[in-house]
């Protein structure tokens, strides 16, 4: 099966993109990894399906690298610059994902405004706390994010007997000056250290609104920085919620599976 593909990034996390608006490709888990495989495959964090919508501009169809589905925050702004590319939508979007119906806008810089869907629920778990943004959070704060052993302590807590058995991912914060932070994830799905993750970033920042901070937080992460705009409810809930940055497609090609 010949497949054609296009390859985004988004901060670093990055994507198989493949245009399914006729419905002509469905993946198995084991073809999903083949295809996401960074030796024997194109090499991504995950795939994406760009598919038609009975009332919205586009479905999007996300899988994480092991094939499981999940909300991608990341993924969504990479799918949201392809889908324009498409001729699917000009500066402003509405589409379907994993949690439901979002809205996007394309700024002039070429940069991903996304609208994440409103957080109703915040667990404290000791100095940790538990947001889920359309993908399940644990959040941990330390002082030296970056000499931080991400995937030792990540992989412990996403196999932890709390998180099972569907498990978490997890992000390390570090509070930084100016109302901005730092954010390392492990990945469920990935099982690896990524160079973003757009929920993640997402539920960082609103875990740091607990330590003073305000909207927009700006994120530092290992592929770039983003930023956080939100809303804070009553008892710890949270509404208009966006998450900005950059997605930009790298290049484009032909897949034997």
């Amino acid at each position: 099966m010949k497949i054609h593909f296009h390859k985004y990034e988004a901060t670093g996390n990055d994507f198989v993109m493949i245009d399914n608006r006729k419905g002509t490709f469905s993946f198995s888990s084991a073809q999903i990894q083949k295809i996401c495989d960074r030796r024997f495959g194109v090499g991504a964090d995950g795939l994406i399906l760009i598919e038609k919508h009975p009332e919205l501009d586009f479905n999007l169809n996300y899988y994480n690298s092991d094939g499981s589905q999940s909300l991608c925050g990341n993924g969504s702004r990479a799918a949201v610059q392809m889908a324009a590319s498409l001729g699917l939508l000009t500066n402003k979007t509405e589409f379907n994902a994993y949690d439901g119906a979002h809205q996007a806008e394309l700024l002039n810089t070429g940069i991903v405004r996304l609208k994440m869907n409103p957080v109703t629920d915040v667990k404290k778990i000791g100095d940790d706390y538990f947001i889920n943004t359309g993908s399940p959070h644990h959040l941990k704060f330390v002082e030296k994010v970056d000499d931080y052993p991400v995937f030792e302590q990540g992989r412990k807590i996403r196999y932890s007997e709390n998180y099972k058995p569907a498990g978490t991912n997890v992000n390390f914060i570090q509070l930084l000056e100016n109302n901005s932070i730092s954010v390392r994830t492990y990945e469920r799905g990935v099982e690896d250290e990524t160079y973003s993750c757009g929920t993640g970033v997402t539920a960082a920042s609103l875990a740091a609104s607990f330590h003073g901070f305000t909207s927009p937080v700006q994120v530092k992460v290992k592929g770039g920085n983003l930023s956080v705009e939100f809303k804070i409810g009553q008892a710890g809930t949270f509404g208009d919620i966006f998450l900005i940055g950059p997605a930009k497609m790298v290049f484009e090609g032909d897949l034997e599976l």
